[in-house]
């Protein structure tokens, strides 16, 4: 009699946890953008969250966690220290992968994180003022050769800042002086706060007619900027991508993953998507796991080849 009794409860035991484990999504999910709110990243990551709570019927929000000058990396940090559970999503640009274990951050290093999918490519520019006296890379050149140029980025660990610096120690000049931004918008050039930033064409889309684009981070021109060339025309070995995707935890089961990445394409593939690609100059797409693992090793060789040069 004992026996069975101690049988029976060691099945119960057992059988509880599996009772208990309820079907991903149960609780609130976040979605975790290391940056400001309005830029192409946070957006999208909003349609992804409001579709996801749709979907589910679970609270689903967007967080935003800038670092100013540290760029995405404490807020990615706060990602790696959260439970692989798929309820904390990082909705990271390049750099996350790429830099984020060389930043000394413990929680980056090793890089804890695994792609669900790529949805965005940046219509990344290196942009002035549009009365500034050079209209071209070159110019710029030329005339940083005599006056100091200042340089507006978002972080100087970040990969377009990097490319931005390599470009310009590949074409014989350096910068004078640069220095990072929480935002760099209109008013960054305005106020004369930087000679020439390296931002989102979305942060400058309301004062384009103010601003001259001398060049874009990537290898396809910009649809609204169809005149400037591509930093990869410019210089082939600097040629890099710079996209956002959504991360999860290495641990994060393979069906939580699933989950997130269905309805991630769905709303990438929505007409309210291509609209925004559009209006905005971006790439909109679906890269999934593999095909990101991919991405990410490529450019990691391309990167290296920056840093040699920034690094010299």
């Amino acid at each position: 009699m004992l026996k069975s009794i101690a049988t029976g409860a060691a099945a119960l035991a057992l059988a509880l946890p599996v009772a208990a484990q309820a079907e991903y999504p149960e609780q609130p999910v976040e979605f975790v953008v290391p940056f400001p709110p309005g830029d192409l990243e946070d957006v999208l990551t909003r349609m992804i969250a409001e579709e996801f709570q749709e979907e589910y019927d679970v609270p689903t929000a967007v967080v935003n966690k800038p670092g100013g000058g540290g760029g995405p990396f404490p807020g990615a940090a706060e990602v790696a220290m959260a439970d692989p559970d798929g309820y904390t999503i990082g909705s990271f640009v390049i750099g996350v992968p790429l830099i984020g274990p060389e930043v000394g951050i413990p929680a980056l290093n090793p890089n804890p994180f695994d792609p669900v999918g790529i949805f965005l490519t940046y219509p990344f520019v290196i942009a002035t003022s549009a009365d500034a006296p050079y209209s071209s890379m070159e110019e710029l050149g030329e005339y940083a050769a005599e006056n100091d140029v200042a340089l507006g980025h978002f972080g100087s660990v970040l990969i377009p800042t990097q490319v931005t610096l390599a470009l310009a120690e590949k074409m014989g000049w350096s910068y004078s002086s640069d220095a990072a931004f929480d935002a760099l918008d209109c008013n960054t050039l305005a106020s004369g706060d930087a000679d020439v930033i390296n931002t989102t064409l979305q942060l400058i889309l309301p004062c384009l007619d103010e601003v001259q684009i001398l060049a874009s981070i990537g290898a396809e021109r910009i649809p609204l900027t169809p005149d400037a060339p591509t930093v990869g025309e410019l210089d082939p070995e600097l040629d890099i991508a710079l996209w956002n995707g959504l991360f999860v935890l290495k641990d994060t089961p393979e069906d939580v993953r699933e989950k997130i990445a269905a309805v991630a394409q769905e709303v990438i593939q929505s007409d309210e998507a291509r609209q925004l690609a559009e209006q905005t100059g971006a790439l909109i797409y679906w890269q999934d796991a593999e095909e990101a693992a991919a991405q990410i090793e490529k450019d990691a060789e391309t990167l290296g080849t920056v840093l040699r040069l920034i690094d010299n």
